[in-house]
């Protein structure tokens, strides 16, 4: 497939509708083209801000952080013990989406395909962006080291949930399609090497404030950057690095301080917020998760609202129960205002000191000062609850689970993550799941991608 036309002046929407193409438009053009394109693209200041702009663009329209029915807010809590599944449409739709209630996913559901690809997507761009900033002599130095930390933060973003949700998966960081075309499924390991990699080089060149989007935090900066990394050291059980970068956020008292209001927590561009996507329907959800009286895609479960403890003023102002009995999420009340009053959170300080609260305990710093629990006490406390009573390593991480649980329900799948991670999805799900299989921890790689790379292999019970 050749691209008809080469921009011959590229402007802010041609720039904009170029990036639109599909990976697989993109991978087909020629050699020689592709090249032309990127210096195209990048000859100035202004079409190398465009790009970027146009990824964010990407991940907060797309499926998969978009906040809708295919995004991974709400597909992970039917994945995990959070949500139950009452959505209703067409006969084929509506059975793929209970594949996820029921943890009974089938290779060929085209919801998985599109999280796949979407993510995918994002990652091509980055890359694009990254290799189109290499080669342009037109936009300014400090304009590209930032551009660059951006794009080499969202690919991290990107194969950070890859490889949560389908394990070993094609590493992707060139927009060559000779490369991209045949490669198989790399070792987690060395995709959390990358991801770790891209992100301390985003750290190294990202601002530390936000001046660059107008004081607004809806781009990475060198803190979206850390408090990624944070997670991910979590993730690989780095328990020193992991602490270190979260304390490195938590320090920074003069940007980020956590909101005594939870109800304040997703306003747009408020001091717990590390990074947000700028939105003007209802962020987040768009109506996956609010409603008036009976539930459109899904409901709370009964067991997961009923586990909050007595006092937890999270469950107060974060849920509330219809007429008709059904548990909704109220973490977003905004509907349609402009400018929007919420944006929706990526990264926030309250999962920081929990990411510290974890690592600490790890490390088998339980109680007193600089410890798990005094951690874990400033989130209890800002829900007003008393301090922990946890006073043993077993305990503590029994609560900093409880924590993030009540915390971090329904984004951006944390439940899901954390009962994978830690190896309790059989132990807590196995009861309320019919047809759980140990298997079921990992996403089924989605069918047409193996019929397009004979390389690819499929995960265990698909």
């Amino acid at each position: 497939m050749k691209l008809k036309q080469i921009i011959y002046k590229i402007g802010v929407i041609c720039l904009l509708g170029l990036f639109s193409l599909s990976c697989k438009k993109f991978v087909e053009i020629d050699p020689p083209r592709t090249a032309l394109i990127k210096t195209t693209v990048f000859e100035n200041d202004a079409t190398a801000k465009a790009a970027i702009l146009d990824i964010y663009t990407q991940l907060r329209d797309g499926a998969f952080a978009g906040g809708s029915l295919f995004s991974i807010s709400f597909l992970g809590t039917l994945l995990s013990d959070e949500q139950i599944n009452y959505f209703q449409s067409s006969p084929a739709l509506t059975a793929e989406i209970q594949q996820f209630n029921d943890n009974a996913l089938l290779a060929n559901n085209s919801t998985v395909q599109r999280l796949w690809a979407d993510l995918y997507k994002c990652i091509y761009k980055s890359n694009a962006t990254i290799e189109g900033l290499a080669l342009s002599t037109g936009v300014s130095p400090g304009l590209k080291q930032q551009l660059e930390g951006e794009a080499k933060f969202i690919r991290a973003f990107c194969h950070f949930y890859l490889v949560n949700i389908w394990g070993d998966v094609p590493l992707i960081t060139t927009t060559d399609y000779r490369t991209n075309s045949g490669i198989s499924r790399t070792p987690k390991s060395e995709v959390y090497q990358q991801i770790i990699d891209d992100l301390i080089s985003a750290q190294n060149s990202l601002t530390s404030d936000y001046s660059f989007s107008n004081g607004e935090r809806v781009r990475a900066n060198k803190w979206g950057a850390t408090a990624l990394l944070a997670r991910v050291y979590l993730y690989v059980e780095d328990w020193a690095k992991a602490e270190a970068q979260a304390s490195t956020i938590i320090a920074n008292t003069s940007q980020y301080s956590l909101k005594t209001n939870l109800s304040d927590v997703f306003l747009t561009n408020n001091t717990e917020a590390i990074l947000q996507l700028w939105s003007q329907l209802r962020p987040n959800e768009r109506g996956t998760f609010r409603f008036v009286d009976i539930p459109n895609y899904g409901a709370l479960r009964p067991s997961f609202v009923n586990n909050f403890e007595i006092g937890d003023n999270r469950r107060a102002i974060w849920t509330s129960i219809t007429s008709s009995g059904y548990y909704r999420t109220l973490k977003y009340t905004s509907a349609t205002d402009n400018p929007p009053l919420q944006y929706a959170t990526i990264l926030r300080l309250a999962e920081q000191y929990l990411i510290r609260a974890e690592s600490r305990a790890k490390q088998g710093r339980i109680t007193g000062t600089s410890s798990a629990e005094s951690d874990i006490n400033v989130i209890r406390n800002r829900a007003g609850l008393t301090n922990t009573t946890a006073s043993t390593q077993n305990a503590m991480l029994l609560a900093i689970e409880q924590e993030r649980r009540s915390e971090l329900f329904t984004e951006w799948g944390h439940r899901w993550f954390d009962l994978k991670r830690t190896n309790r999805a059989g132990d807590l799900l196995s009861p309320i799941k019919l047809q759980w299989v140990s298997t079921a921890v990992l996403l089924p790689i989605p069918e047409s991608e193996l019929l397009n790379n004979s390389t690819l292999t499929q995960n265990p019970g698909y």
